[in-house]
């Protein structure tokens, strides 16, 4: 059974289509059956005035893509021209191939660990 799975901690916060959400109590795991839904995880959100490098600048447009706020055009636009200036490429990953299928999950995925160095380990979001 595919779809996305979010691993929420108490009170963790996330954003689905617009709409802020926050998790109860206890630790919760969701699956989302639905495609095309726009979810983020706020933990995993920059703020503008976070925006310092790069890579940050590149992982904030598919942030606002992920999370709905900009079409998915518009960010493919711009992250394919950031992405042939970025200093570092992650390894192994295909930045140009994953905007090209619009798949900015995997854009924030490929650029974490540029832009939480402290968090290289951790997912950040199941699928």
């Amino acid at each position: 059974m595919g779809g996305l799975i979010l691993k929420l901690r108490p009170y963790e916060e996330l954003m689905i289509n617009g709409v802020l959400v926050e998790n109860g109590d206890r630790n919760t795991r969701l699956r989302v059956k639905t495609g095309g839904a726009h979810i983020l995880r706020l933990r995993d959100a920059l703020k503008p005035d976070e925006l310092t490098t790069p890579h940050r600048k590149a992982y904030y447009v598919a942030q606002l893509a992920v999370a709905g706020l900009i079409p998915d055009g518009e960010a493919a636009d711009i992250l394919a021209k950031a992405i042939e200036t970025l200093p570092a490429m992650p390894e192994g990953e295909d930045l140009a191939a994953y905007v090209a299928q619009r798949d900015f999950y995997s854009v924030m995925r490929a650029l974490r660990d540029f832009v939480f160095p402290e968090r290289a380990e951790g997912p950040i979001m199941d699928s």
